[in-house]
């Protein structure tokens, strides 16, 4: 367990920052640009949370709130070029499917579509999108950081398979897309 007595540490006030293997980096490293971008999805996670009200899928959001706080954990933590360490935090194949099964779930009742649509709706929907495209830039910045230092696999792939179980969560609060904001190409021109 975590236990925090003191906030700030002076550590940092160099421009590096620590990695779980007690090494230090810049704070503008890819590594560290990935976390950051980990930590800014799940708290506009938390504001989707907070938008949709009581639901089911809110519960879903939690538990995949903690699962970002491991991922930046994983993504702090150096893989070794042998075996890992048995006390490496990891995201895992399991994490993913549990996605993948999220998403099936909620795309069940949804009608295929028939453009793209436009980030918004309802207002749980546009936070939710709002969410989705911030786990787009984290899985971005964490494939930017994997071109330098390797990174956990399943821990690009949930990321990947987050920012789509968003997409269709949206839909769903979308009246299960009947409400979606379709794009009408060159529209206003």
């Amino acid at each position: 367990m975590v236990k925090l007595n003191k906030i700030y540490t002076r550590t940092g006030d160099d421009g590096t920052t620590g990695l779980v293997d007690g090494s230090r980096l810049p704070k503008h490293a890819p590594r560290m640009q990935a976390v950051g971008d980990v930590d800014e999805a799940n708290s506009a996670i938390g504001l989707a949370i907070v938008a949709m009200g009581e639901r089911p899928e809110t519960g879903w959001l939690t538990v995949i709130q903690n699962d970002l706080f491991d991922l930046g954990a994983d993504l702090a933590t150096p893989v070794p070029d042998g075996a890992d360490e048995p006390w490496a935090l990891r995201i895992t194949a399991g994490q993913v499917r549990r996605l993948e099964d999220q998403i099936d779930a909620l795309n069940a009742d949804l009608a295929p579509l028939d453009s793209f649509i436009l980030p918004g709706g309802s207002p749980a929907a546009a936070a939710v999108h709002l969410a989705r495209a911030v786990t787009r830039r984290a899985e971005r910045s964490a494939t930017a950081a994997a071109a330098d230092v390797t990174l956990n696999a399943p821990a690009l792939a949930y990321l990947n398979r987050l920012s789509d179980l968003l997409f269709v969560l949206a839909r769903r609060l979308n009246d299960n897309g009947a409400a979606d904001v379709k794009w009408v190409p060159g529209a206003s021109r």
